[in-house]
């Protein structure tokens, strides 16, 4: 059996039909986030990029991953690229010698030196002049009802406004995580997106780093919360777009996040073979069904 999300493409609007019988939960609320922004957003013409997006502001949702780990079945991704991000984030790297054994998929931001100076992980662990993200574990630990539970990754002193252009100022530039109700709750909050591109390696990043975190303190998954205050589809992607928006949804079980032991404890360590255990643990359940979109990143 198949489900379909269909486009009825007009010149200034795309109409869609979705019948949520067979996909993901994931697959459901990103389609209908992408083609909102499609159908409904402003086109936004970018000085730093030349190219123009369709774009809305404060596109919010909310995911479940201990119901259904939050892999995009309706476009083919890549498990090695964000399992290998996510284990490189928590190691806390900046160069990219680690990464590299997995993917290349960073290598456009690369200084010369092979570092990327705003790496996510690099400034949980050290740039700010603390470990961000080992406080954040142990003081939810320590007083699991805390509110305090924010860990950044936006420097003010040198990200963005008038300061100097980077080759990557971070997307995602911060998150926080609290624990109600026996589950740990993350919320990320993503100044701008490609949501063709970036969101759905973002989401399962997180999600990724939500179960780890959970398992480290020996407690459920709660929600995931995505909060992007720019969400866009670049001009180059909209054949793509319109593409997935109406493309055959095979129907595909949810898939399950279940980590090796002392998965958090490996990752800090840079294990290698954990990542190989995380690939063919969301391979061995993923089958998308939909072929791999190409398509260049607008810098």
């Amino acid at each position: 059996m198949r489900v379909f999300y269909r486009k009825i493409v007009g010149l200034e609007n795309v109409c869609c039909l979705l019948k949520c019988g067979g996909m993901t939960n994931f697959d459901r609320v990103y389609l209908d986030a992408l083609g909102r922004i499609y159908r409904e957003g402003e086109t936004v013409e970018s000085q730093r990029t030349g190219y123009s997006t369709r774009a809305l502001p404060g596109l919010t949702y909310e995911l479940s991953p201990a119901t259904g780990f939050p892999l995009l079945t309706v476009r083919k991704l890549f498990p090695k690229f964000f399992c290998a991000e996510t284990v490189w984030f928590i190691a806390g790297h900046k160069h990219a010698g680690f990464l590299q054994q997995f993917t290349k998929g960073w290598d456009s931001f690369l200084e010369e030196d092979g570092t990327v100076e705003t790496a996510y992980g690099y400034r949980w662990r050290h740039h700010f002049g603390r470990d961000q993200l080992l406080d954040l574990v142990e003081h939810l630990r320590e007083e699991p009802s805390s509110r305090q539970g924010v860990v950044m990754m936006w420097d003010a002193t040198s990200d963005g406004l008038r300061a100097p252009k980077k080759k990557n100022v971070p997307c995602p530039f911060c998150f926080t995580a609290n624990i109600i109700g026996g589950k740990l709750n993350v919320h990320l909050v993503v100044r701008s997106n490609d949501m063709v591109l970036g969101n759905p390696n973002d989401v399962a990043d997180f999600a990724l780093l939500q179960a780890m975190i959970a398992q480290e303190l020996g407690v459920n998954i709660g929600k995931l919360t995505v909060s992007i205050s720019h969400a866009h589809i670049y001009e180059n992607q909209f054949t793509a777009v319109e593409d997935i928006l109406s493309r055959e949804v095979v129907q595909h079980p949810e898939v399950e996040c279940r980590l090796p032991e002392r998965a958090f404890q490996r990752a800090l360590e840079a294990d290698p073979q954990l990542v190989e255990e995380l690939v063919e643990m969301f391979q061995s359940q993923y089958t998308p069904g939909a072929p791999m979109i190409k398509m260049q990143i607008a810098l």
